[in-house]
């Protein structure tokens, strides 16, 4: 298993009453410490946003990982949500479960080693920025 997981992952979640959430995760793993940020749409009806930025930070030990990914600012009714889930062999997947703290909500997620790299999707976020 390739030990680092340090890149661009293409993820998905789902949520109650939401459906599938699409998501780009962009990871750096430093000797199984994961950081890194998140950007994704928001589908809940009447978000007052239409993207949602987050911070990634937690850590791997072999196939399980588990980070906490905190809004950025908080998201539309809450701020922090856990992921717990495994690597595949090949270190192209990781799989698991969300769910946010002291509340019932939680769901299934899958997130998918990207083809680009960082600076590509860094580069591709510019862009799509309206001028300002």
């Amino acid at each position: 298993m390739n030990d680092n997981l340090t890149g661009v992952w293409d993820g998905t979640y789902l949520q109650p009453q939401v459906g599938i959430v699409t998501f780009v995760a962009t990871l750096i793993d430093s000797g199984g410490a994961l950081a890194g940020d998140v950007t994704e749409p928001c589908k809940t009806p009447g978000c007052p946003l239409s993207t949602h930025n987050a911070s990634i930070a937690g850590h791997r030990s072999g196939r399980a990982v588990s980070f906490f990914k905190r809004y950025e600012p908080p998201g539309y009714g809450y701020s922090t949500v856990s992921y717990e889930g495994s690597v595949n062999a090949d270190a192209t997947e990781i799989d698991g479960r969300w769910r946010v703290p002291g509340i019932a909500l939680s769901g299934t997620f899958l997130m998918v080693r990207s083809t680009k790299t960082a600076q590509s999707v860094v580069t591709e976020e510019r862009i799509k920025e309206p001028a300002g």
